[in-house]
């Protein structure tokens, strides 16, 4: 142990990694929904139609969680914020595990959606507020890192828990979520808040105790004064329109834009639909699917920490690029593969899965990080609360239009006759019994397509908006924008 206000670069990352455990139940509570999907469907006789409402309930939820908590967040502290989304997360899971029927299934993944929209803007905030800033961009992905484990792990709970058998397995996958909330809860009671917060209520001693053992110590009264700089020159007290003054509009592009280009490049079809993809291509039954999903998480975790040694040595334009070119031309892979699915027969199902494992990949060690990072840097203090909750909303809404039309799309693109038959299992009340039913699914190759057009539209917005903040002060990026110099010249 160290001594009280003696730097120690260790701590930092305990807090880091604690606070992040936050985007860990991102990921189990965006992944969870995808395995449970075809049992509480049968178990409460669903349609597809009510199966997107219930899915979609926690996008919604999501999108009203980062639209509120921004003020809160700059009023009240980033740690208290995180701590009720931790509390609403274990409340959240119990009630969807719990549920009897379809509409109180629905209410509890609109819940649990509050606390997914909160932590989406809190958690990386915090971290970006507590870290030194040599360390800032490994420690803020890390925030990417928890989703994917989050993701992996619901995968596997889906996996441990499916029991083509006994319906109301869904229940036991949702309940699993308890365990990570209280970790979260338990252990933000114990961390500090962050010394930007302190600073901005005038709490000074206390900012500088804090930064004393997470800061260089050489860095430490350089740090304090442009915090006391940056609020000298923001005395006023910020208001929501403030953040579209024309000197922080290129920030508010930046964050808006990014968060576009993660959600509709359509990460999330692959998170939420993922064992039903895999089912089209040619993998027979549910487990089946979620195995592939598992598969898929997997890449996912190993090349989002492979990210966090990338990220701060190339920096983030050129991780943009290389991720997004990678995730363009592995759409276009996948479009090809279902488009010719008849002619390459089971060989198919095997260059299908290999490249989504691309697509991943090159996801994770880019737009995945990418996008909550930069949302974190672009702003300054006084409205680095209303603009980071401003990112947040803009990405749930675009993983909720993307999530809500996935299968539209693949209908909109399909051409007669050349939809994809797939042989499912569905339960029978009557009979009590799982039967075989032939399903026309569509064919995704318009959908993927459509998302790669998306990725190259990406690739021109990024060259002429996407910052390179590696290793720059959040101070000096505040002051590029009121200098108006584009966003490409950050570093020069």
């Amino acid at each position: 142990m160290t001594k009280e206000g003696t730097y120690n670069k260790n701590l930092v990352v305990i807090i880091a990694t604690v606070a992040a455990m936050g985007g860990l139940l991102f990921g189990f509570d965006t992944g969870v929904i995808s395995g449970a999907i075809p049992f509480f469907q049968q178990d409460f006789q669903l349609s597809n139609s009510m199966v997107e409402n219930i899915t979609t309930a926690g996008l919604v939820g999501a999108v009203i969680g980062a639209m509120f908590t921004g003020r809160l967040s700059d009023i009240f502290g980033r740690k208290k914020t995180i701590l009720v989304a931790a509390i609403i997360f274990v409340i959240g899971a119990a009630w969807s595990g719990w549920a009897p029927t379809p509409n109180i299934l629905m209410a509890s993944r609109l819940f649990i959606g509050l606390a997914i929209g909160i932590s989406s803007f809190s958690v990386p905030l915090y971290i970006a507020e507590i870290s030194p800033t040599k360390m800032r961009g490994r420690l803020v992905s890390l925030f990417q890192l928890l989703i994917t484990i989050g993701i992996l792990v619901s995968y596997l709970s889906d996996l441990a828990f499916a029991n083509n058998s006994d319906v109301t397995s869904w229940r036991a996958m949702f309940y699993v979520g308890v365990i990570p909330g209280l970790i979260l809860l338990i252990g933000m009671l114990f961390l500090p808040e962050t010394p930007r917060w302190l600073m901005s209520k005038g709490r000074e001693d206390e900012s500088r105790k804090i930064l004393k053992r997470i800061e260089e110590p050489a860095l430490v009264n350089d740090s304090i004064q442009r915090m006391k700089d940056e609020i000298e020159k923001d005395k006023d007290k910020a208001s929501f329109k403030e953040i579209f003054r024309p000197w922080l509009r290129t920030a508010l592009i930046i964050a808006v834009g990014i968060m576009f280009i993660q959600q509709f490049v359509g990460i999330n079809t692959v998170i939420y639909y993922s064992p039903k993809i895999f089912m089209i291509v040619g993998f027979e039954g549910a487990r089946a699917g979620i195995w592939g999903a598992v598969s898929v998480g997997v890449v996912n975790v190993v090349f989002t920490v492979l990210s966090l040694f990338m990220i701060d040595k190339l920096g983030r334009r050129k991780l943009y690029f290389i991720g997004l070119s990678g995730i363009v031309f592995s759409l276009v892979a996948l479009g090809l593969v279902f488009a010719f699915h008849t002619s390459l027969g089971d060989l198919g199902k095997w260059l299908a899965i290999v490249f989504v494992w691309i697509y991943i990949a090159f996801f994770a060690i880019s737009l995945g990080p990418l996008g909550w990072l930069i949302m974190s840097e672009v702003f300054p203090m006084r409205v680095r609360g209303i603009g980071s909750s401003i990112g947040s909303l803009s990405n749930w809404l675009f993983n909720g239009v993307v999530a809500f039309t996935f299968f539209k799309i693949i209908k909109l693109f399909t051409a007669s006759g050349s939809g994809i038959i797939t042989n499912e299992q569905m339960y029978n009340e009557t009979t009590n019994a799982f039967v075989t039913k032939a399903v026309d699914n569509g064919n995704p190759a318009g959908a993927f397509w459509f998302y790669a057009f998306i990725g190259i539209l990406g690739l021109v917005w990024g060259y002429y908006f996407l910052p390179e903040t590696k290793g720059v002060p959040l101070e000096k990026i505040e002051e590029h924008w009121r200098q108006g110099k584009k966003p490409r010249n950050l570093k020069q």
